[in-house]
């Protein structure tokens, strides 16, 4: 069984601890939401991970420090969706998702059989089969979004790391995107996505973790750490919390009084 186990992770920027000693232990077949308030850490976490930022700490996964890898190595392990969506080549969306099988083979080398199949499953995945020759120029926000994730599919990692993957999709593609990664944790792989819809957290992670000034304020299934009392500390906001449809609904009412706009 794949385990991805982070321990005190830490990173800084601009002199200022972003992240501040976050450990976090995951096995295959969880997909775990990362949330908490704009600054709180969530994109640089992400990113100390894959080690795009300076970072202490250690990151293994089965036993294997991924730091030790070479870049190439890493991203047969662990793949990311970051947050920016700018696609600046005219490029196919066929090209753009068969970017993510580079990893697999030998500079310059030919397709294979096995690189062709992954593109194109990732991207009946994403619904883009309507879009495979167009440049991913002329494609909107949310459709060059829905390249991005194929492309991080077609890498066929068991970890994928997705920095607020939700990010310009309607309500269709937003509980679209939030079933398929469902999905490929019941398939087997690690699954760790940042986002700010509570709702659909709750409703489809099956562990958040809680974010705030750098350090992990609550880590658990969501039942357990989107309470009132917690995001009204954590977000200064009052919350309705209900259930229908056999899942949380979590609904931000208003500004938690005499909070102000401290986050």
């Amino acid at each position: 069984m794949s385990v991805l186990t982070i321990e005190t992770l830490s990173a800084t920027l601009s002199g200022r601890r972003v992240v501040d000693g976050v450990s976090l232990t995951l096995e295959k077949g969880g997909f775990t939401g990362l949330i908490g308030p704009n600054g709180a850490g969530k994109s640089t976490f992400l990113r100390a991970c894959l080690g795009l930022v300076p970072a202490g700490g250690t990151l293994r996964l089965d036993g294997v420090d991924l730091a030790t890898l070479r870049p190439a190595e890493r991203a047969r392990h662990i793949a990311y969706l970051p947050q920016e969506r700018e696609i600046a080549w005219a490029m196919s969306v066929e090209a753009v998702v068969a970017l993510g099988r580079l990893p697999h083979h030998a500079r310059f080398a030919a397709a294979s059989a096995q690189d062709r199949a992954a593109v194109d499953a990732a991207i009946a995945r994403m619904d883009l089969a309507a879009f495979r020759h167009r440049a991913v120029t002329s494609l909107s926000g949310g459709e060059r979004a829905r390249v991005l994730i194929a492309r991080a599919l077609a890498q066929e990692t068991p970890v994928l790391l997705a920095d607020e993957p939700l990010a310009g999709l309607d309500p269709q593609h937003q509980i679209a995107l939030m079933r398929l990664f469902r999905e490929l944790a019941a398939e087997g792989r690690i699954v760790i996505a940042s986002m700010h819809d509570l709702t659909l957290a709750a409703r489809w992670c099956d562990r958040l973790l809680l974010l705030r000034d750098g350090r992990a304020f609550a880590e658990g299934p969501p039942q357990t750490v989107l309470t009132a009392a917690t995001l009204s500390q954590v977000y200064g906001v009052e919350t309705f919390i209900g259930e229908a449809a056999g899942g949380l609904i979590v609904q931000p009412l208003d500004l938690t009084r005499g909070k102000g706009e401290r986050d």
